[in-house]
């Protein structure tokens, strides 16, 4: 009896850099391409769709870009059947596309953000191209897309696609365009589907979560589907990212306050402590406004946790703005901060502004902002030791399998030791030990849930 001629095993490699939108938009990726019978592999050399989701919010993203594309040309000539896609936000900035494709001819694939919809379609066009297939088309389908989500007990889902503030320094409206909220109905469809698969925890996304449903026919805003997702059975927790400080209302805390499953940590990019940069930045705040915000979320939530991103030397930022920044890191002593180096993006107001900081004055008040705020950051979670947390637990570590990994509700990472797997419980620790960015915790006897 003649045996079937067996079907070659087809593999997907996915590299994704920058935000946790690309994250979740590799995901969309990785669903179209497991519908098209391939399986991922983390071994690059054995995948035959290789795929790059590029960033462009810094210019060190596109610069790794460029050195693993060079890397790269080395194995697709070795394996010229290899599908090579370039995809993202890096790509959707005018101009660049077609000089990816005449430097990196061996690319086959570059397509934006807004392509996610005909990525099936351009993968099945490309081994029959003579060139490069380019789709940075500036609009395209996002609803009904498969998502392959990562092992784990939390998922990401979008509630919004682009954004309308235009600071000053940000590439993401011009790659990602305009803001578009998703329809509630859609979103509530899909996480309940997700904790009826046994996710414990979603983490809402957006560019500006706080003005979703602006531009819905739908009278409803962020605090209103917050209390509509509170009430979905069997999860766990509800997170989101990222909140711009100027939308921010009273309601949308006092929402947080009574929820349920709504977690106590808000994350709220200060970006500077100065007016004058602020203003500069089009951010929409001032200072004052800011720290008004902090003192109405600590009143109604004492127990919270508020983390921020901070760049230092945007332009015409003096010594004294920048002691500024310090200052509010002082005051409102943030739990955490994400610090970066003002990096111009072309195409940006900011990258045309005179007064650029020079790159070793960045460096200085990068490493001296830092030093201040992993003290603080310190100190906050000094103030833990001996107390009870709740923990969900994420998973083992990968370098000892005995040791756990989870977040509080205020999303502080801890360690804890056990032989039991924990993995998607909520666990009471603890806190025995601490250090900037992590903590140690002792499991308590009697108090895991499911």
């Amino acid at each position: 009896m003649i045996q079937p001629t067996r079907k070659k095993e087809l593999n997907y490699y996915i590299l994704t850099m920058g935000c946790q939108m690309n994250v979740y938009d590799s995901e969309v990726l990785a669903g179209h391409l497991e519908n098209m019978e391939y399986s991922s592999t983390e071994e690059q050399e054995k995948a035959d769709v290789f795929v790059i989701n590029t960033c462009a919010v810094r210019k060190k993203a596109e610069e790794k870009v460029h050195s693993r594309l060079g890397k790269l040309k080395i194995l697709k000539k070795e394996k010229p059947e290899m599908l090579m896609v370039l995809w993202g936000c890096m790509v959707q900035q005018g101009g660049t596309a077609r000089k990816m494709a005449e430097r990196f001819p061996f690319l086959d694939i570059i397509g934006g953000p807004h392509s996610l919809g005909r990525f099936p379609e351009l993968l099945e066009k490309a081994p029959f191209s003579s060139r490069t297939i380019i789709d940075i088309e500036p609009e395209g389908e996002r609803e009904g897309l498969p998502v392959k989500r990562g092992e784990g007990v939390s998922a990401w889902v979008p509630i919004s696609h682009g954004c309308d503030n235009y600071c000053t320094y940000c590439i993401v409206p011009y790659v990602r365009g305009p803001e578009k909220s998703r329809l509630p109905g859609e979103i509530i469809k899909e996480i309940t589907e997700l904790a009826r698969e046994g996710y414990r925890e979603i983490t809402l996304l957006g560019q500006n979560v706080n003005s979703y449903g602006k531009d819905l026919e739908e009278d409803i805003g962020f605090a209103q589907l917050l209390e509509v997702l509170d009430e979905t059975g069997r999860l766990q927790r509800i997170r989101f990212m990222t909140s711009q400080p100027r939308d921010f209302s009273t309601n949308m805390v006092e929402v947080i306050a009574a929820g349920e499953k709504i977690c106590e940590h808000f994350h709220l990019p200060l970006q500077a402590g100065s007016n004058k940069i602020l203003q500069k930045m089009n951010r929409g705040y001032t200072k004052e406004k800011y720290l008004q915000l902090v003192h109405t979320i600590r009143k109604l939530i004492p127990e919270c946790s508020i983390t921020t991103d901070i760049i230092v030397g945007f332009p015409g930022e003096t010594e004294d703005d920048f002691q500024e920044s310090i200052e509010v890191l002082q005051q409102v002593r943030f739990d955490a901060a994400f610090t970066f180096v003002y990096s111009p993006r072309s195409g940006t107001k900011a990258a045309e502004m005179e007064d650029q900081v020079s790159l070793e004055e960045k460096k200085r008040r990068i490493v001296t902002i830092n030093k201040v705020q992993n003290n603080i950051s310190l100190e906050e979670n000094l103030k833990l030791l001996g107390y009870q947390q709740e923990i969900l637990v994420e998973g083992k570590s990968k370098t000892d399998q005995n040791i756990y990994t989870g977040r509080t509700r205020t999303n502080k990472i801890v360690h804890f030791s056990t032989e039991e797997d924990l993995t998607g419980r909520l666990v009471n620790l603890e806190i025995v030990e601490a250090k900037p960015w992590t903590l140690t915790g002792k499991l308590l006897d009697n108090n895991i849930s499911f």
